[in-house]
């Protein structure tokens, strides 16, 4: 009799452990550390530093002195963001807006650097520029302080494209989209489920979600079987992260113009992500520029080269828009 439960009850005990892991990872993984986990504070449109990342570029070139602080809803119910709205001196100006990175721990919201200074490059050029933290990040809204995987997200960029369209009487074909790391990812899915978007930016971008779980286990020291636990963790935690997939979204790209950009030594996220990404879209028949860069660490090209960043940026978005 004892012989016939060891058995199951071995199991039972793999399986347990199996889940209590995978459930510990994906927290660990998932989680938002909230406020930026208290990182760039004093960072504003009016006045920022691009510390840490490279504290000696001169960033008054790019400040914003005059802005507005702004609530947005997502297209989710009860979603509420916070925003900086920058309006152009321009009368009838396009506009950008910016999503910060995502997720995995992240400390990152409009008052990271790379936002800031993204959004200051275009205004310098004539831009409004409307910088938005998504949902669980800064000061929008919480809802249980875990990232979404993206589709989530694209929700809360949906809800931002759509007040600077019915609020702020800019036409849609006057507006893009700008996201880094994986808020590139976020912007990929936002930019395939609303077609009226004109146009988007992609700064380190992953292209297949699982293709990246998988990378970041391995990197992590952790069997990728655990990457089925922790997704179905999430999945009855009411996150499903694997709903939307940035690679499975280039099919309703059409031919809007998109713009990617990698660095060859970034060791978050490979380089490869971004050669896969731009291929799939050239397959489909989409419009596409890549441009890959060196030196830089994630999505730090615009710290190492911000004149030649610059330039494509606004080059890419006075084309499009």
């Amino acid at each position: 009799m004892m012989k016939r439960l060891i058995f199951p009850i071995a199991l039972l005990v793999v399986v347990v452990v199996y889940f209590g892991a995978s459930a510990v990872l994906y927290t660990r993984l998932a989680t938002v550390a909230p406020l930026c986990g208290g990182n760039y504070v004093g960072n504003t449109p009016a006045q920022f530093t691009t510390a840490p990342f490279n504290a000696a570029l001169d960033t008054t070139p790019y400040w914003m002195p005059t802005y507005e602080t702004v609530r947005i809803p997502s297209r989710d119910a009860d979603i509420i963001l916070s925003g900086w709205f920058v309006p152009s001196a321009q009368p009838d100006a396009p506009a950008v807006l910016i999503t910060h990175g995502l997720g995995a721990g992240a400390s990152d919201c409009k008052r990271n650097p790379r936002a800031l200074l993204a959004a200051g490059m275009l205004y310098r050029a004539g831009y409004t520029v409307l910088l938005i933290d998504v949902r669980e990040h800064g000061d929008s809204t919480i809802e249980n302080g875990r990232w979404g995987g993206g589709g989530e997200e694209a929700r809360d960029i949906l809800g931002a494209w759509d007040w600077l369209v019915d609020v702020q009487q800019i036409a849609p074909e006057r507006i893009g989209l700008f996201g880094y790391s994986g808020g590139s990812a976020a912007t990929m899915i936002a930019f395939g489920e609303e077609p009226r978007i004109a146009a988007a930016w992609l700064d380190s971008v992953y292209a297949d979600l699982n293709v990246a779980i998988n990378d970041v286990l391995v990197k992590s020291g952790f069997p990728t079987i655990m990457a089925y636990g922790g997704l179905l963790i999430g999945r009855l935690g009411g996150d499903d992260m694997t709903a939307y997939n940035p690679i499975t979204e280039v099919s309703k790209f059409g031919e809007r113009p998109v713009f990617i950009t990698h660095s060859i030594g970034d060791p978050a996220l490979s380089v490869e992500y971004a050669r896969t990404l731009t291929a799939a879209i050239e397959a489909s028949g989409g419009t596409v520029e890549y441009w890959e860069t060196e030196g830089a660490l994630h999505a730090q090209s615009m710290f190492i080269s911000p004149d030649e960043y610059a330039r494509r940026l606004v080059q890419f978005f006075d084309s499009a828009l």
